[in-house]
């Protein structure tokens, strides 16, 4: 191959090769000093060192390309953009944490399986409920945790915490960074900018005793009544969220969702099912959380 040519032995006949190989590996996996072995790289005509993408509406767009969206199938599934974007900002919040290895990186592969997985779930969930089309929720999100526990290498202080818990606070954080793009900011108060607080009627609700529980497996119908029933909410989704209505309930429960991640309301997600309720509550109910001041999701 290095003289271009191949040459069958026993024959003398030559045949010039017309082909371009190219390599790919991650600079650790090179050698103990980062670099290529030596005699690898006589026979290598150039080096490109590549990147991440460093643009949400790349990354979105390269996910959107390699993975396995439309299928075909009976269950049509929608993915809102708004949520692309949340799936996409796993991935850079994962190149900044303190607890995956960043010498092994985070592949963009592991967007493309999570959109998969999530889309899946979806599926599943339409199946069971004889539905035709459905639109991907907060839970389906959270069932992208085995992408990333599959492909996230975690340092030390990242395997003391647990894979999946580590997952989920990735996702947690992506969450919040995209909600906080389109919405105000939960941690600041409004009242004192804008003369009222958009989650103060949501907030009131839940202070009030009452509680918010989405299974997995709920219908489209269901999922809506309950959102329905958060007083304030389809008002806030409206007011800050310039999108067709199908879009309205997902985005109504990334509010929900992205509350809890800035800690004025709690949650219990066990028994595949997230339950939403006042923080009061939720502290008094004996859930426990991370040491890090920084998680905000409560386990």
């Amino acid at each position: 191959m290095q003289e271009r040519d191949i040459q069958i032995r026993g024959f003398n006949i030559r045949f010039p090769l017309d082909v371009s190989m190219a390599f790919s590996a991650n600079p650790e996996d090179y050698t103990n000093r980062g670099n290529i072995i030596t005699p690898l790289k006589d026979r290598i005509d150039s080096q490109i060192i590549t990147h991440y993408p460093r643009q949400m509406e790349v990354a979105v767009q390269i996910t959107g390309q390699e993975a396995w969206i439309e299928r075909g199938g009976d269950v049509t599934v929608k993915v809102p953009q708004i949520y692309r974007e949340i799936l996409e900002a796993v991935a850079f919040e994962a190149r900044n944490s303190e607890y995956i290895d960043q010498k092994s990186g985070v592949s963009t592969r592991m967007t493309i399986t999570a959109m998969e997985q999530a889309i899946s779930a979806a599926e599943r969930r339409a199946v069971l409920n004889n539905e035709a089309e459905t639109t991907l929720r907060i839970t389906d999100l959270y069932a992208m945790v085995p992408a990333l526990t599959g492909k996230l290498e975690l340092v030390y202080e990242g395997e003391q915490e647990g894979a999946v818990n580590v997952a989920k606070h990735i996702i947690g954080k992506a969450v919040n960074r995209i909600f906080k793009n389109t919405f105000p900011d939960p941690q600041k108060r409004q009242s004192d900018t804008e003369g009222y607080n958009p989650y103060h009627e949501i907030l009131n609700w839940f202070a009030g005793g009452n509680f918010l529980e989405i299974p997995e497996t709920i219908s489209n119908r269901e999922y809506k009544n309950k959102l329905d029933s958060v007083k304030g909410l389809s008002d806030t989704a409206r007011k800050f969220f310039d999108e067709n209505r199908d879009d309205l309930y997902p985005v109504m429960d990334l509010i929900i969702e992205a509350l809890h991640q800035n800690s004025k309301i709690g949650k219990d997600d066990i028994d595949d099912s997230n339950t939403y309720t006042d923080m009061l509550g939720s502290m008094l109910g004996g859930m426990t959380g991370f040491d890090d001041d920084d998680f905000s999701e409560d386990f």
